[in-house]
């Protein structure tokens, strides 16, 4: 037994027999919602800490595990990740989740605004990936506050992959844009450092949002580089990453490069412009010139099978050219 799923059973370990009465008697009266509940908790068993407690809580209080369309289903009112659903993790989250099926219930509460929707408060990852798989998704559902989903949601976090700093000042900043207080904000990361919390806050802020959501959770970069970042864009002003962010070059790279173009470019001298550049062919396409056109120069050059031969010509008859040039522009002021 992993190390992971010793836990998992020390955990479980409090839950009372009588509890389970219902489940180890034999009877033929047991209800089927504790059968369910039971059911699935056992099969979580190799999942976290914090979603073995809901599954003990569930069993406990008689909460019922419900499958839902992933159509009806909603991320929570805050994002905490700046990643899409992508990637080989994710990749191998939707290949685990077609061989062997959801072992672990994701945690929703009835939409507060919309009926018959649900807003989910951990589990986002397994519901996009049973979204790509169009199956019903296994849900505890919970009427919660929005201080409950949140703290839910970043207990979550807690117990499985760390989110970056990034994205937990992001999350933490937009939360206290909500309203949320610092006591709840400080919950959902299981620190009780205000002052730490008032550094990602305040880092978050300064931050131009486009920005840290086109870079993404850049997992290798802490608070000292994005606090340079800021400090750079502070000072100078610069706002030419607005259209870096946007080339397919940029895209490409992963988020900690991302990061890394982002903070060489900021303040540094701008890039040369890239001459204008035109062609012309000829209509059978034996000869094509192609124009770059700079502030102070004009290039041009020959290609194609019969193009080294034009070139040389017109070179042979620039006399001829430009006598023509300057006849046609005298004509032009009479």
């Amino acid at each position: 037994m992993s190390k992971r799923r010793d836990t998992l059973k020390d955990i479980l370990t409090p839950i009372k027999p009588a509890e389970f009465s219902a489940e180890n008697s034999g009877s033929k009266s047991r209800t089927p919602v504790a059968s369910g509940a039971l059911l699935s908790m056992n099969e979580a068993l190799s999942g976290l800490a914090a979603e073995a407690d809901e599954l003990r809580k569930a069993v406990t209080s008689g909460e019922t595990i419900v499958e839902l369309d992933p159509s009806s289903i909603d991320g929570s009112f805050v994002r905490d990740r700046l990643d899409d659903y992508s990637g080989e993790e994710f990749n191998s989250l939707v290949a685990s989740l077609a061989e062997q099926g959801q072992t672990i219930p994701v945690l929703v509460r009835p939409h507060p605004d919309k009926l018959g929707r649900y807003q989910l408060a951990f589990g986002h990852r397994r519901v996009a990936a049973l979204r790509v798989l169009n199956r019903p998704v296994k849900a505890l559902v919970r009427e919660m506050t929005d201080e409950e989903l949140v703290v839910a949601q970043g207990n979550e976090n807690l117990e499985r992959k760390d989110l970056s700093f990034i994205e937990r000042a992001m999350f933490a900043y937009q939360l206290e844009e909500r309203g949320m207080s610092r006591a709840v904000i400080m919950s959902t990361f299981g620190t009780s450092s205000k002052g730490v919390l008032s550094e990602m806050i305040g880092l978050a802020r300064r931050l131009p949002k486009p920005l840290v959501r086109a870079i993404g959770p850049a997992p290798k970069i802490g608070r000292p580089r994005w606090a340079a970042l800021a400090d750079k864009l502070n000072h100078s002003g610069d706002v030419s990453w607005s259209g870096m962010i946007e080339s397919s070059q940029f895209k490409s790279l992963s988020s900690n490069d991302r990061f890394e173009s982002v903070l060489r470019a900021v303040g540094s001298k701008p890039a040369a412009p890239q001459p204008l550049a035109t062609t012309w062919r000829t209509s059978d396409g034996s000869a094509m010139v192609r124009k770059d056109i700079t502030k102070k120069a004009v290039t041009m050059s020959f290609s194609e099978r019969e193009g080294k031969r034009f070139g040389e010509w017109m070179a042979d008859n620039l006399d001829k050219f430009y006598a023509a040039y300057l006849k046609e522009a005298e004509e032009k002021k009479a």
